[in-house]
């Protein structure tokens, strides 16, 4: 049973609708789930494996909601805007946006691929301006956008310079686009996750890396996608339409 009620119709009586990227893997997956459970009716986000975008569909309706899936470079914006057309003319309309898609690498600043760089920015720092760009022309009053930082960026970990920079510049997006949409309604946060049990997470780590990890929140486990999903369906609530401007440091703890 969702933990919070389930959000009030949109105008016309249609269910409330959600724009997830990354819907198909991981902490997005899992948010979609999350948000038809809370009745939403989902446009499901993918790179480019249908089947993975299919299955979080069918987990979506198992969950009790509705969800499509649209495939959709984050960084191209005909692509995100297809997203968006999609959200409108199969359930009419945008009411919350959970921009989950990213990519990461890893390597020392002095050996890092510049090629690598390109990529990791073309997603993570453009893909996150498309995303954001066609969500603050179209999400409906009473909604919100949720983008993606990592609490890597306060840690300064090694070999997490790139990644780490280019979730600073997703924060730093946020916080003034919550701003630019002052009188509208709507509310723009980011969530930063601490080590979560993704494969994203695990790619390029060995056990005693990952044990590392898990062992610094005081909790003294990895998070889980579904930790994560929760802080997201609080904040796209109307129990969480009070939070705004703001990172939220989801990690268990860690300083």
């Amino acid at each position: 049973m969702p933990s919070h009620a389930p959000p009030p119709a949109a105008p016309g009586g249609r269910p409330r609708v959600a724009v997830v990227t990354g819907g198909s893997r991981g902490i997005g997956r899992e948010t979609v789930r999350r948000l038809a459970a809370d009745g939403y009716a989902v446009v499901v986000g993918y790179a480019g494996n249908r089947e993975l975008a299919e299955a979080a569909v069918k987990d979506a309706v198992a969950a009790g909601g509705t969800a499509v899936p649209v495939r959709a470079d984050v960084a191209e914006e005909e692509q995100v805007a297809a997203l968006f057309d999609t959200a409108e003319t199969e359930f009419g309309g945008v009411d919350a946006v959970v921009h989950a898609a990213g990519r990461l690498a890893l390597a020392p600043v002095a050996e890092l691929d510049l090629a690598e760089l390109d990529a990791l920015h073309r997603t993570n720092i453009r893909g996150t301006f498309v995303v954001a760009q066609q969500a603050a022309r179209r999400v409906r009053g009473g909604g919100a956008l949720v983008t993606f930082s990592t609490s890597v960026v306060g840690m300064a970990l090694p070999r997490y310079g790139a990644y780490s920079a280019s979730k600073g510049a997703v924060e730093a997006l946020t916080m003034i686009l919550a701003r630019e949409l002052r009188g509208r309604d709507v509310t723009v946060n980011a969530v930063a996750p601490g080590p979560t049990a993704t494969d994203l997470f695990f790619e390029g780590k060995d056990e005693e890396t990952v044990a590392r990890l898990a062992a610094q929140p005081p909790l003294e486990r990895l998070g889980t996608p579904a930790d994560v999903a929760e802080v997201v369906a609080f904040l796209v609530s109307p129990a969480g339409h009070w939070v705004n401007g703001q990172v939220l440091r989801a990690n268990g703890g860690i300083v």
